[in-house]
């Protein structure tokens, strides 16, 4: 068999770094996209495009019938699933079969086993692999769920039996919370995968998350990649992974690749998967799932074993063997992955949508790599999940791999959306994950202390982003001598007086929405700033710009800036006590604007653009402070609206299936009816 032309079955970053490798193989590829993502990146990588449909999921990625069309349509004779949509589907890869097409993934009889966490768990089992105590049986009404919860005890986690990646999962404590529990559980499932099955497991306190690569192809050969931590998560999703993990010693890497090579046996593994285990504090550690798949996190092995796993994946498929034996497969340095979702972490990590525009990342640098679904330019969607980028480093040694993350984050910019760059340079700071010991749990018990906003926003910052608009004024002045503007000093834009030296004013917001002034006397290179409105600084610099570095002296000290921008928002980057630090600031009206009409506790919105898929109140019902009103679906996550006040419903402004943007009031409540 040989592969010509492959249809990548999926969007986004995945697609655009799976038609990379083609690229380099001389493949040609097709992609397939939806309405919303007509002229997205993935389609501009691609050789061809083929639209598939509407924006809604189930009508474009999630159509085996049309994919398979499309791959006929192009001509294509193999399809690449990437990761999530129909990744995990067995119906897409026998659909494949049937049509003559290869499937670059593992069979669907193996897909069929392992999407079943329940029949998962019974053939780990049976292949001597340590399961955790659970129930995974096809009996699933409410009333028999809640028993088996009561006998494993609580705590206990629900997980949809059909799909990974945190979609669908809830821990539950205490027993009067499970039936709310399994409800949004099994909406959520079935959103995300069609399928309401669920399992329960015993829910395991502050364990460790740790993941091997496994490859297998048609002629019995099954070998590992060593390990990849991730337990650094976010309500089941991960935020920073990396490998080798700082926990695992070499004796337990040994056990638990053996466990995850005999897992592959046990099911005649043929292409990419990752054996997921949880560990112990007792370095105990049980099977949670196999993902029959390429897997988001997949750089950091890549980086630390120099393999392309894509390669292999379509040599395997084309029926090649393994190009390495597992004593062949050797790992130098480490390696970190650091996603990048558009959400808002100050909100509860709620999803940011609208157009990049600009994307701005450190580059050519070695050991740096930035996998990217977006441009600039490029809309993010409410469609679709948030992640829109992953930021890989590889280094000597972890301490040296987590400075060269830390600074390439520091040193990324994008604008236009709001996202978690400023979370996860924070991470990188944080004692816990420096001494890698950061569980499952660590983010979600420290998550106030992690997205909370710095106190003010350093001097440095603010003389940055003067600096920046200074010198974009000046651009702009040269520009208009170039023209043939009459130029009296009426005329300019500037602070001129007639009698003395004027002050230009600035204004910025920062990133927690306060305000800060700067005014300035003189002009580049040498001016003074004076800060503040009330208790005002007054300081001398002088600056040189450098491309985007400015070259700052202020008080007697010289300091290396980076202001990258776009319109009126400016990133800064400078130098801090622990490594470089970042401040994002937008210029602001000199005097605030009256805001227009928006939700308030009496009109509660959606902080998030999404879909309405359930209502739990009607016009004249009463509601007491803290009752869920309605919830809402967008970026793959689930939202619940809650009164923020009592009172009585006196109008509802939505139904089931709406679409509604962010802020707009969806319910009014009377609160008068509760005086």
């Amino acid at each position: 068999m040989q592969i010509n032309k492959l249809l990548v079955a999926n969007r986004g970053e995945i697609a655009v770094r799976i038609m990379k490798t083609c690229r380099r193989l001389g493949i040609r590829t097709v992609a397939v996209y939806s309405e919303a993502d007509r002229g997205a990146r993935h389609v501009r990588s691609a050789d061809e495009a083929v639209n598939i449909g509407a924006a809604e999921s189930r009508e474009s990625y999630l159509s085996v019938e049309k994919i398979i069309n499309a791959a006929h349509f192009s001509g294509a004779d193999a399809i690449h699933p990437g990761y999530g949509f129909l990744s995990e589907n067995p119906e897409l890869a026998r659909s494949c079969v049937d049509a003559g097409l290869i499937f670059v993934g593992p069979t669907a009889e193996t897909i069929d086993a392992m999407g079943s966490k329940s029949e998962a768990k019974r053939l780990m089992a049976a292949a001597g692999v340590p399961t955790v105590p659970g129930y995974h049986g096809a009996q699933q009404s409410d009333a028999l769920l809640e028993e088996e919860a009561s006998g494993i005890g609580y705590p206990v986690i629900i997980k949809p039996s059909a799909g990974g990646g945190g979609k669908g999962m809830r821990i539950v404590r205490k027993a009067e919370d499970f039936p709310a529990a399994l409800d949004g559980a099994r909406r959520e499932a079935m959103s995300a995968f069609g399928d309401t099955q669920m399992l329960i497991e015993k829910f395991m306190q502050r364990p460790r998350h740790i993941e091997f690569q496994i490859f297998g192809d048609a002629h019995g050969n099954v070998i590992h990649l060593f390990e990849r931590e991730c337990s650094l998560q976010r309500r089941y999703q991960k935020i920073i992974e990396e490998a080798p993990s700082p926990f695992v010693d070499d004796d337990l890497a040994r056990r638990m690749g053996d466990a995850a090579v005999a897992a592959g046996r046990a099911v005649d593994y043929v292409n990419a998967g990752t054996v997921e285990f949880i560990v112990g504090a007792d370095r105990q550690y049980f099977f949670m799932e196999m993902n029959t798949r390429l897997q988001v996190e997949h750089p950091v092995t890549e980086m630390t074993t120099g393999i392309d796993l894509v390669e292999w994946q379509l040599r395997v498929a084309a029926g090649e063997p393994l190009p390495l034996s597992q004593t062949q497969i050797t790992r130098r340095g480490h390696a970190l992955e650091a996603r990048i979702y558009a959400e808002d972490p100050r909100r509860d990590f709620l999803p940011s949508t609208g157009c990049v525009r600009k994307f701005s990342h450190p580059r050519g640098r070695h050991g740096l790599r930035m996998d990217s679904s977006v441009s600039s330019g490029d809309k993010v969607s409410i469609h679709y999940d948030p992640m829109i980028a992953k930021l890989i480093v590889h280094a000597p040694d972890r301490q040296r791999a987590v400075a060269e993350l830390r600074a390439a984050l520091a040193n990324t910019a994008i604008f236009g959306v709001t996202t978690n760059l400023d979370f996860l340079l924070r991470i990188t700071r944080d004692e816990v994950f420096l001494n890698g010991d950061a569980d499952t749990g660590y983010v979600d018990r420290n998550q106030a202390e992690l997205t909370s906003s710095a106190d003010g926003v350093a001097e440095l910052a603010l003389l940055g982003a003067a600096c920046g608009a200074l010198e974009r004024r000046a651009t702009a002045r040269r520009a208009q001598a170039k023209s043939r503007v009459h130029r009296s000093p009426w005329s300019q834009g500037d602070a001129w007086q007639a009698n003395g030296q004027g002050r230009y004013r600035l204004a910025f917001v920062d990133a927690a929405g306060a305000r800060h002034v700067v005014a300035i006397r003189g002009a580049l290179p040498s001016f003074t700033a004076e800060i503040g409105e009330d208790d005002v600084r007054r300081i001398s610099v002088t600056a040189f710009a450098r491309g985007q570095n400015i070259i700052l002296e202020a008080d007697g000290q010289t300091h290396v800036l980076k202001v990258t921008h776009s319109e009126n928002d400016f990133l800064i980057t400078y130098p801090g006590t622990s490594g470089p630090e970042r401040s994002l600031l937008r210029r602001a009206p000199l005097y605030q604007v009256a805001a227009g009409d928006v939700a308030d506790d009496a009109h509660p919105g959606s902080p998030m653009p999404g879909r309405v898929v359930a209502l739990h109140v009607t016009q004249g019902d009463s509601v007491q402070q803290g009752q869920p009103l309605l919830v809402l679906e967008g970026m793959k996550m689930e939202y619940t609206l809650n009164a923020r006040t009592s009172g009585s419903i006196s109008q509802v402004h939505c139904k089931v299936g709406d679409l509604v943007e962010a802020e707009v009031p969806l319910v009014d409540i009377d609160t008068a009816a509760a005086q």
